[in-house]
């Protein structure tokens, strides 16, 4: 009997290895989404698909537009409706232009579940061949995520992807692996958390597609004001003002009006990363909607936008800081200052979640504040260093060298708040007509010697305009109480913010 119990455990073991072994192949091997909408949403045999997708792309309206495209809202409806404008999108990138990866998001039609869903097993299949899924990424954002799952029921029957696919296929030379996601909820928590799994590859380097389309069955005129109120409010990169935009159309009653977008979480999510990109711009490329087809009736129409988003040059990015970047550079400056001073080692700066705008060169002050009263200011004028790290130095500099005070202690550092000032570039002055106290900081340099007063001076001494200046002259930059009358006068503006006073 133990012969008999010894050889069943032998053949168990064996036919387990086996079969582990054969199951861990399987998981291995791929297993490729079918394509469940061609011969519905475009043709089904390669032959058909390609020929009309020859046409949309001749039909196109791309627009011309400055740097490379980062991120593209298009349509998902079936093509005879909105092809023509999804090809615009598409073509609005140059013929040529690669990418590392391109992500597709879109929003659930069928599916209800809570977070994202990832495809993982395989690859996208279309008529004009397979769509290579990049699962390393895809695994990466799993494991990193807890929102982040693979859901086989989110995939099946969802057609925004899909239809997207084959666009892609045919205008990129070099197809990049894809990474197809479908959000599952409808929720703004959903959204910022995805964008914040997403924003370490929101790069230039690789193209983020939004499936969505717009307003769903009101009258041909209403979906055109519908969908312009929304899609102006896409171009300000703002997720709050493309939010209000939802509900203010939501709200009015719209005859038939089901949605003013089906894809709204998409974009949100977007948005909430590409306002972190101060040299990333949203345009217009084409909008239509389904009463602009020959099959299509004026009575019930859906709308269509195709929105690019790409890179602008330096000098043509406005000077300003999102409310999300002046909160990271204050995070930025207040753990440097804890840690330097607790420690005496720099904080670590996660570097791939700051803005394009924050690694970009300027001038800034750091003040310390503690009762009320002054503790330290330091800053730089020039912008020979990106934004954070001026803030990083500045931030040790009016805490340790700032002569006026000693330097700051660590029981000190629960009462102390910080104010930064982001400056402008230097503008020199002909006259102090054109200084404007409270508006502008003064900058005056004479015989090598030079000195400051930031915009908000003004308004902490109640000085007048020449008071200001012979204290600045006098007491900063040490060329005596009319020294300013011979020296080089500059201006400047401030972008200035900070902690909440601490009593």
């Amino acid at each position: 009997m133990k012969r008999y119990n010894s050889l069943y455990i032998g053949l168990y073991l064996a036919f387990s290895f086996v079969f582990c072994q054969s199951a861990a192949q399987q998981a291995a091997s791929p297993v490729n989404r079918q394509p469940a909408f061609a011969g519905t949403f475009y043709p089904a045999s390669k032959s058909a698909l390609e020929s009309q997708l020859k046409r949309l792309f001749q039909a196109a309206r791309p627009a011309d537009l400055e740097g490379k495209v980062q991120t593209l809202i298009v349509p998902h409806a079936g093509y005879d409706y909105s092809g023509v404008v999804a090809a615009s999108g598409y073509k609005s990138i140059p013929a040529g232009t690669t990418y590392e990866n391109i992500f597709i998001i879109a929003s659930s039609h069928r599916e209800q579940f809570n977070g994202v869903s990832i495809y993982t097993p395989g690859n996208y299949l279309t008529p004009l061949g397979e769509a290579r899924v990049n699962r390393e990424i895809a695994n990466a954002l799993i494991n990193e995520n807890k929102n982040i799952y693979y859901y086989d029921k989110a995939h099946d029957r969802e057609h925004s992807i899909e239809v997207q696919i084959p666009f892609i296929q045919y205008h990129f030379e070099e197809v990049p692996p894809i990474v197809p996601l479908v959000m599952g909820s409808s929720s703004l928590s959903s959204a910022t958390n995805l964008a914040e799994a997403l924003l370490p590859y929101f790069t230039p380097e690789n193209l983020f597609v939004i499936s969505s389309d717009f307003s769903h069955y009101p009258s041909y005129k209403e979906a055109i004001r519908v969908d312009k109120i929304t899609g102006d409010a896409i171009l300000t990169k703002d997720p709050e003002k493309f939010y209000d935009a939802l509900r203010k159309t939501s709200g009015e009653s719209v005859k038939n009006l089901a949605t003013p977008s089906c894809g709204w979480s998409s974009i949100i999510t977007m948005l909430y990363m590409a306002q972190r990109k101060e040299d990333l711009k949203l345009s217009q490329v084409l909008y239509r909607n389904s009463g602009d087809s020959n099959i299509g009736d004026k009575e019930r129409v859906v709308g269509y936008w195709a929105i690019a988003g790409h890179e602008v040059a330096p000098e043509d990015r406005p000077f300003a800081l999102s409310s999300n970047e002046k909160e990271q550079l204050l995070e930025i400056s207040r753990s440097t200052l804890n840690t330097f001073i607790e420690n005496g080692k720099l904080a670590e700066i996660p570097l791939s979640k700051l803005s394009s705008g924050l690694k970009r060169p300027a001038g800034a002050f750091v003040s310390l504040y503690m009762g009320g009263r002054l503790r330290g200011c330091i800053g730089n004028f020039l912008p020979d260093k990106p934004l954070y790290a001026v803030v990083e130095e500045m931030t040790i500099a009016a805490a340790t060298h700032d002569q006026r005070f000693a330097p700051v202690e660590s029981p000190e550092l629960p009462y102390i708040t910080i104010e930064i000032s982001v400056l402008t570039p230097l503008r020199k002055i002909n006259s102090i007509d054109e200084f404007e106290p409270g508006h502008h900081g003064i900058y005056m340099s004479k015989d090598g010697r030079s000195g400051t007063y930031l915009p908000q001076v003004a308004e902490q001494t109640g000085w007048s305009k020449e008071e200001l200046l012979e204290h600045c002259s006098r007491e900063k930059a040490g060329i005596g109480i009319d020294g300013w009358k011979e020296a080089d006068l500059f201006v400047y503006e401030a972008i200035v913010f900070g902690e909440e006073k601490k009593k």
